[in-house]
């Protein structure tokens, strides 16, 4: 695999950030440089150079004078069609299916690709879903950082892309899902065996594992009819 330079891995970084975790709106402005430097862990003339790349592509609006804000481009780049959620089931079928084919290859890469700082990453983020569950909290927004810790993981640029997408649908099939109780339980579970393996390293059995919880929950929710 090629190496990335730092200043793309912080490029890669602050696209997570704002497109996939949606920690800035669109048109907000980012911190100032020394603030994100310091956040990120990276030179300010890294941080420059990351900024600029994430400008090129139209994530980004620097304004002379007044800083660097949040392109209003930004909310069309996850538009991949599941904005009306509202009609479920089809849509929910196609979700899922997708779902099987995506996430599963993405645990058994984040397996093989992860730096040790991301594999802890990922393993912090699934007990912080656990955690939720048990606590009878809400768990979208710390299911949405374990899976995208798992996709940063696979440093794959074309899988970080459909990620906003999975996390979208997902977090509202969560929510509108009539057997929430039953979902936490078979997450609670599936995970567990998941980060199991990632402890281990075995990206076969992450693979596997992921595929394993795909299907409960389609099983639960009733869109096993592909």
């Amino acid at each position: 695999m090629e190496k990335k330079s730092l200043s793309q891995q912080t490029a890669e970084r602050l696209y997570t950030m704002i497109v996939v975790e949606r920690r800035l709106s669109p048109g907000e402005k980012l911190p100032n440089e020394v603030d994100l430097s310091k956040e990120l862990g990276v030179s300010r003339t890294t941080l420059r150079e990351a900024l600029h790349a994430l400008a090129s592509r139209k994530v980004l609006e620097v304004r002379r004078g007044r800083g660097t804000f949040v392109s209003p481009q930004v909310e069309h780049i996850n538009d991949y069609g599941f904005s009306d959620l509202d009609q479920v089931r089809g849509e929910l079928r196609d979700l899922f299916e997708l779902r099987t084919i995506f996430e599963p290859s993405a645990a058994r890469l984040a397996c093989r690709r992860a730096t040790p700082e991301e594999m802890d990453e990922i393993l912090a983020r699934g007990e912080a879903v656990d955690q939720c569950i048990r606590a009878g909290q809400d768990r979208t927004e710390a299911d949405r950082e374990f899976h995208a810790a798992i996709v940063r993981a696979t440093h794959n640029g074309f899988m970080m892309r459909l990620l906003p997408m999975i996390n979208q649908a997902v977090a509202t099939a969560v929510v509108t899902g009539r057997h929430k109780d039953q979902l936490a339980e078979d997450t609670r579970r599936d995970h567990a065996l998941l980060m199991d393996f990632f402890r281990k390293r075995d990206a076969d059995g992450a693979a596997h594992a992921m595929a394993i919880h795909m299907h409960h929950s389609i099983d639960v929710m009733g869109l096993e009819e592909f």
